[in-house]
């Protein structure tokens, strides 16, 4: 029996720092870099941040587009996304969106359909200091799903509580949930991967049978695919990349994500991954044949 073939996806860098990992690429020639090497190791999805927040609108696209420009060319296959920006309106926030779609570059768009409360308990067992309301009200959630939609770029849907999956769903059920999404469960490791330092947190799942096995009968019968991260930890160790293969799932990783007492690279991560496919039976996808799992709207990519 033919298995599905396994999307790796690389979230390169985050909000990752050299001082936590000297490997994570920061500048759009590191990114340049890293993004191909990582395709070559087995990524089929690339998504990358700036080195700030501090741009939006065609300025924070243009600085997206150096790093990704390169690999376009080299791989007009690509599928790159990035994440949100700076601003005061849903508007501003997502118009370096918009803009990259326009370029070419662009096949997928972030959006997190729901609001959580990031935080990791300190050793008395209260929370930290590292404390953040991540808020997405729903009419916020409503233009992200429409602009993603508009711009014919396939949601790649973050899922930290349950509740984000279950407004996700909604749009679903009644047809408005924009073509080619891809949902990922974002599981909270022991590391706190907003500064990366030790502590259990407090938001989402555990990474544990029993919590991709929830997030799995939420799903229900949607057919949606779907992938498992660790936030502050190490997808192999916890033993979520094995579970998710053996469940037809697919990965997410990448220096973003990942925290442990090692320093890996993204094609490190990739390639562990890759290796635990290839015993399981499941072929690693290609970008193009990613975009067809997913059913991506946007074709290889073209830079205008």
């Amino acid at each position: 029996m033919s298995q599905t073939p396994v999307i790796i996806e690389a979230a390169i860098n985050g909000g990752t720092t050299k001082a936590r990992n000297p490997h994570v690429p920061l500048t759009p020639e590191e990114i340049a870099k890293d993004s191909l090497a990582c395709i070559e190791a087995g990524a089929a999805i690339i998504h990358s941040h700036l080195e700030s927040f501090d741009l939006n609108g065609k300025a924070a696209a243009e600085r997206y587009l150096q790093g990704w420009r390169s690999t376009v060319r080299a791989r007009p296959d690509a599928i790159f996304y990035a994440t949100g920006a700076t601003g005061d309106t849903i508007e501003q926030r997502c118009a370096h969106t918009e803009a990259l779609a326009e370029s070419g570059a662009m096949r997928m768009g972030f959006i997190d359909p729901g609001s959580v409360n990031f935080g990791t308990f300190r050793g008395h067992g209260m929370p930290g200091k590292m404390n953040t309301i991540y808020a997405n009200p729903f009419p916020e959630i409503d233009y992200s799903f429409r602009l993603l939609d508009r711009c014919k770029l396939g949601p790649s849907i973050a899922i930290y509580e349950p509740s984000f999956l279950r407004a996700t769903l909604m749009y679903h059920r009644v047809g408005k949930l924009p073509r080619g999404a891809f949902v990922k469960f974002y599981m909270s490791g022991d590391y706190n991967f907003i500064d990366g330092k030790k502590g259990q947190q407090f938001w989402g799942l555990q990474p544990t049978r029993k919590g991709l096995e929830t997030y799995i009968e939420l799903l229900g019968d949607s057919g949606l695919p779907w992938a498992v991260a660790v936030m502050g930890g190490d997808l192999i160790a916890t033993g979520m990349a094995q579970m998710a293969l053996e469940r037809g799932g697919h990965i997410r990783l990448g220096l973003e994500d990942y925290a442990s007492e090692r320093n890996p690279s993204n094609v490190e991560l990739i390639a562990e991954v890759v290796a635990l496919a290839k015993k399981a039976g499941r072929p690693v996808a290609d970008p193009e044949t990613a975009a067809k799992i997913l059913d991506l709207p946007r074709k290889s990519a073209s830079l205008n």
